[in-house]
């Protein structure tokens, strides 16, 4: 009798929890959301190979071109907030197919475009379209897959936000070296046309329709607050950190940002509910998330221009020696949800960000005489450390989420991902700066370069170590499959 109950239990503990809207075919629903968000990362970073093309084309300085850059960045953050909100006056199939058509839109603005300012209305355009797709991936994931399963579905994610940008500039470079900047985007127009076909296909509607009333005055807050701290810090990198200009913005952007984020505490129906960090899950979660895009993009910003500069490789060939690094982060991408579905989120986040510290040290130890093989081993392990971490801890942070915060959740999420990987460009650029103006070794360019790049890896080196601080103090609970 005890064997035969004991028995029951143990199936019945073994029946898989089912999701808050299940569908029949959940991978086939997220498809188009994951080309869409494939194609907005991608085209954060593969423009920067662009740059001096683009230049010479338009006759602009190198200031004015970096915000093609900063430009799609800051759309992006200030979308990212109001997402949450017009999921619930918008079905997210609706939201999903306008951001779609909107990017090819704007992609094809951008290829047509003569002139600076006509290419850069289409980043913006692109930029909105990033900007409604990235935290909505994760809030219908959330959704149709069960938690047992939502691992899997992260590494997913992951794999879209990880590897394309570190493919980016390969992708660009042979591009480019093959026809001109305005393919680049050309080439996005069709995978999101593919993208389109699968949202209208399988994407249902899920999620509820709350309409609840809008806050004008909050949604100006948003605008101004993370527009305003993304601007700061993309100036920063030309102006100086202690520019009057820099700094006004920066001081008044943090007070409006300080006044939304108390105004969205006290108001019955906010924008972001920022009350979700009282979830301590997901506060941790989240501080991991923004520290591991942080070590990405920082380091991501480094790596091609000291090929380049301090090794003296030509373009061509600096994308085809990131290649075996981006390949490896799409492997370790796809695979960190499943590990996380097997032994949790602590694991692999210390085993991560203890390896990706071991990629950053070795890249330390560069000098403009190191061997090809040496920086390409070294970019590996970075990127073998960087994906085992952020699938797990991005997964950790929104499972301590219900259904109805999940939304939230995301998108502040994917908010201040956006932000701190503004500013760690910009503390990364400052650093380059600052080490190359000051080394003794200023008649040597590779070597002044290098010592810049060097100083430069300080600011992930110290976001890597600060991760792997807290991972050590995760406290999670499993669930069973």
């Amino acid at each position: 009798m005890e064997s035969t109950m004991d028995k029951m239990t143990t199936q019945k503990k073994a029946v898989p929890e089912t999701a808050a809207f299940p569908i029949k075919r959940p991978m086939l629903a997220m498809m188009g959301m994951l080309i869409g968000g494939f194609v907005g990362m991608l085209s954060e970073t593969s423009l920067n190979i662009a740059l001096p093309s683009l230049m010479t084309q338009l006759n602009i300085g190198v200031g004015t071109a970096q915000w093609l850059v900063t430009g799609y960045m800051l759309v992006i953050g200030i979308v990212l907030p109001l997402s949450s909100l017009l999921s619930r006056w918008l079905s997210t199939r609706t939201l999903i197919i306008f951001a779609l058509i909107d990017f090819m839109v704007g992609a094809a603005i951008s290829a047509l475009a003569s002139t600076f300012s006509i290419l850069l209305i289409g980043r913006m355009i692109q930029g909105i379209a990033t900007g409604l797709i990235l935290p909505l991936m994760f809030t219908v994931a959330t959704l149709i897959f069960p938690p047992h399963k939502l691992g899997s579905a992260m590494g997913m994610i992951s794999l879209v936000i990880m590897f394309a940008p570190a493919i980016g500039p390969t992708l660009a470079g042979i591009i480019i070296g093959a026809l001109s900047w305005q393919w680049l985007f050309w080439a996005f127009i069709p995978f999101l046309l593919l993208g389109l076909i699968f949202a209208v296909k399988y994407l249902p509607n899920v999620g509820k329709l709350s309409k609840p009333k809008v806050d004008l005055f909050s949604i100006l807050l948003s605008t101004l607050g993370f527009g305003g701290l993304v601007t700061g810090v993309s100036l920063a990198s030309d102006h100086g950190w202690t520019s009057p200009l820099v700094l006004s913005i920066l001081v008044v952007a943090l007070i409006i940002l300080a006044v939304y984020i108390r105004r969205q505490l006290n108001y019955q129906t906010p924008i972001l509910n920022f009350k979700v960090f009282q979830r301590r899950n997901f506060a941790m979660g989240s501080v991991l998330v923004m520290l591991d895009f942080g070590i990405i993009l920082s380091s991501m910003y480094l790596l091609p221009m000291f090929w380049q500069k301090g090794l003296a490789i030509p373009v061509a060939l600096t994308g085809i020696v990131m290649l075996p690094g981006g390949v490896v982060n799409a492997v370790f991408s796809a695979i960190a949800g499943r590990f996380y579905d097997r032994i949790g989120a602590k694991k692999l986040a210390v085993s991560g960000f203890t390896i990706a510290l071991i990629g950053i040290i070795m890249l330390l130890f560069t000098t403009k005489n190191t061997a090809m093989g040496y920086v390409i081993t070294a970019h590996i392990v970075m990127m073998i450390g960087v994906p085992l971490a952020m699938s797990p801890v991005q997964t950790f942070g929104l499972n301590a989420l219900d259904p109805m915060t999940a939304s939230d959740g995301s998108t502040i999420m994917n908010t201040f991902q956006q932000i701190i990987g503004a500013v760690s460009t910009a503390v990364a650029t400052s650093l380059l700066a600052i080490g190359q103006s000051t080394s003794t070794a200023a008649a040597n360019s590779q070597t002044a370069f290098t010592n810049g790049v060097h100083l430069g890896l300080i600011f992930p080196l110290i976001l890597t170590i600060a991760a792997l601080i807290i991972t050590l103090f995760i406290k999670e609970e499993r669930h069973n499959a």
